[in-house]
């Protein structure tokens, strides 16, 4: 046990400070969000100021903010905005309602940044990793033309119907990856503990055992006598494909490769059109140049390789290219969309037309998630049986042959 000094805010906003006993700043971190108080600082009492041992916040606990929590702070600004409240107020009044402690330090950061003289997207943008390119390029713009609510209100209709649309894609995706994972688990607990139980019964006779057979007792013995080395080549394979992925080649090149998945690539790519769709038609709605709204939505489809495709329509539009002739060139989207994009440009509105776009393409992944479990389904029992036969030919085939010799 040790004593820290802490500060922190109470529920209705109070500045708090003290000290108490915990056995780790962690500890005390959930101490103080149990009693209703957003802890700031911790650090241990009794150390000189050169090893002090200083923590923030978002230090100590989840260091992400969730999208619902995200929608839920532009709905509330756009509220708070548009009945008049002051910016510092109306940041003050979440940060001391705010669940996420990463979020709540946030907007205390964000609150001494707009005290400073700082404008509101600046403050956003010093936390990249909380708020999206996105959100501060709309509410940027919502300040320069005094429409800072409808900014807000843009961005949190934008976030539910991108979270809709993932939430869709999971729920499709949940059963088949249940089946996955419980076949290899199905698979390790007859390596490891059936099949060396036949095995014993086999070698005391001493018989010629079937191809299938041998194949099987041979893989479950170098699972149970060399899983270490087969979890130690897991490890290092799964710590180089996130380190490759880290990397803007890897990024790319599992962006592009992931897109041409036999039944949920296409899902995948629209679903990353209808962010770019969505995302654009908002910042052209707001006034933001065309190229750098492309610019933004780039970073913010979740995508590298769209994203470069992306950049490419943009350089295309810099060269004098219409955006229907830059779309065409990008390869990314259907003739039924190319034309819809054409018929904006011609009528001045695109903003509307890539509504219907976004529309359009989650009209198309809604029904193909509904086709896809009975697309998977096929193929898993197709999987499963002949994982079933293989280990029933090969368990009970040589039963059946010392059946024969020991009743001849």
């Amino acid at each position: 046990m040790a004593n820290f000094r802490y500060s922190g805010r109470a529920v209705d906003g109070h500045f708090l400070e003290g000290e108490r006993v915990a056995a780790s700043a962690e500890a005390l971190a959930a101490q103080l969000q149990a009693g209703g108080i957003i802890p700031l600082t911790i650090e241990e009492a009794g150390r000189s100021e050169g090893k002090v041992a200083r923590k923030n916040v978002s230090d100590l606990l989840p260091r992400k903010v969730k999208k619902e929590e995200l929608i839920f702070f532009c709905s509330q600004m756009y509220s708070l905005t548009k009945a008049g409240i002051p910016i510092i107020r109306a940041l003050n009044g979440l940060s001391s309602t705010a669940r996420n402690p990463l979020m709540a330090d946030t907007l205390h950061a964000m609150i001494e940044s707009l005290e400073s003289g700082r404008s509101l997207a600046d403050a956003m943008s010093i936390h990249p990793k909380v708020f999206p390119q996105i959100l501060v390029s709309m509410v940027r713009v919502g300040e320069n033309s005094g429409q800072t609510p409808q900014a807000f209100l843009q961005v949190s209709r934008y976030l539910e119907q991108e979270k809709e649309t993932a939430d869709q894609m999971k729920a499709a995706l949940r059963y088949p990856l249940a089946v996955v994972v419980a076949i290899f688990i199905a698979i390790g607990i007859l390596s490891v503990l059936v099949i060396p139980t036949f095995k014993k019964v086999f070698d005391q006779f001493n018989a010629e055992l079937p191809l299938a057979t041998r194949m099987i007792i041979g893989t479950s013995d170098f699972i149970v006598n060399y899983w270490y080395f087969l979890v130690f080549v897991m490890v290092v394979a799964m710590t180089a494909w996130v380190r490759y992925l880290q990397t803007e080649a890897g990024r790319l090149n599992w962006d592009r490769h992931k897109l041409r998945f036999p039944l949920i690539g296409s899902i995948l790519l629209r679903c990353t059109l209808i962010r770019f769709s969505r995302a654009f038609s908002m910042g052209f709605q707001s006034g933001i140049p065309v190229t750098q709204t492309i610019s933004l939505t780039a970073g913010a489809v979740g995508n590298a390789f769209v994203g470069s495709r992306l950049s490419f329509m943009r350089n295309g539009i810099e060269r004098g290219e219409t955006l229907t002739n830059s779309a065409i060139g990008s390869a990314l989207f259907t003739p039924v969309v190319l034309q819809m994009m054409a018929v904006g440009e011609e009528t001045g509105e695109l903003d509307t037309m890539l509504e219907d776009v976004a529309e359009f393409y989650e009209r198309e992944v809604a029904y193909d998630l509904k086709r896809l479990n009975g697309a998977i389904e096929p193929i898993l029992i197709l999987f499963l049986g002949v994982l079933v036969l293989i280990m029933a030919l090969g368990i009970f085939l040589p039963i059946w042959d010392l059946y024969s010799v020991v009743k001849g």
